[in-house]
């Protein structure tokens, strides 16, 4: 792990799947204020190695990046261990409801308190419409939730509150920022994020272009559109490939590039 900011623990919320990989990070900052970004799943072993890294300090406050399940729904176990700890993140009402605990909301350029140090919260929908990522700017560090990934790109579900417009939007906002390191949910950290951010901008170029020209060849559906792109895919991973040709084709209805009729997409 690459530790630009001292005091930062990087710590496994224990919780491997397909759409997981080896599972999510959590960090934990020590200092004046202990606190955990992202929340992990409650799983008792993740809770008891928060507790080890904090030794004799008191977990503070826990700020999640967005209500996914595998970021905020292990909440309610850090609040049963540390009940005077405070829960922030970006608004989504409907999602957070589902997690027990009082959310104090946070709203983008809000300076936080984190460990010894005041992060600031950068708003970036696009995989959620709640996304965060918490930027340090004295080091040029950020924490990035699920906005970047190494090695992979990032899903962006259009039938739960992605919106690829916004992701691109979230990208160029963070490209503007300049970030010497990301410290993300998932995979290794990220040592040149502005490459990786300029790889994914290709990556979705790339993408609708083949989107446009499964269209162009007749597929009008989202499961003929996706068989057709993403051809070799193994079965398991289809759902997660029709979101994605779901969410490009809402940018492109939304440029006026694709409509439907008689149930059928079709290119402007």
């Amino acid at each position: 792990m690459v530790v630009t900011i001292p005091g930062v623990k990087q710590l496994s919320a224990r919780n491997p799947g397909v759409m997981t990989g080896a599972g999510n990070w959590t960090y934990l900052l020590s200092g004046s204020m202990p606190a955990l970004i992202d929340a992990g799943v409650g799983q008792d072993d993740h809770v008891e190695e928060v507790s080890s890294a904090l030794g004799t300090s008191v977990l503070a406050r826990v700020i999640v990046t967005h209500a996914h399940a595998d970021h905020a729904s292990g909440a309610p176990s850090l609040a049963a261990r540390w009940p005077a700890a405070g829960f922030l993140k970006y608004p989504w009402l409907e999602q957070d409801a589902g997690y027990a605990v009082q959310w104090q909301p946070i709203v983008d350029g809000q300076q936080v308190g984190a460990g010894d140090l005041s992060l600031e919260v950068v708003h970036t929908p696009g995989h959620s419409p709640d996304h965060v990522c918490l930027w340090h700017a004295g080091t040029r560090t950020l924490f990035s939730g699920d906005l970047l990934v190494e090695g992979s790109t990032v899903v962006v579900p259009a039938s739960r509150g992605g919106s690829l417009a916004a992701y691109l939007q979230s990208l160029a906002r963070i490209e503007r920022l300049r970030p010497a390191v990301a410290y993300p949910a998932h995979g290794a950290v990220i040592e040149d994020p502005l490459a990786l951010i300029a790889h994914y901008q290709a990556h979705r170029a790339g993408r609708e272009r083949q989107i446009l020209e499964a269209l162009q060849g007749g597929a009008g559906t989202v499961t003929a559109i996706a068989a057709t792109v993403y051809a070799d895919l193994t079965p398991a991973l289809l759902p997660v490939a029709e979101e994605t040709v779901r969410a490009h084709l809402v940018k492109l209805r939304d440029e006026g590039r694709v409509d439907e009729e008689d149930g059928r997409l079709r290119l402007v």
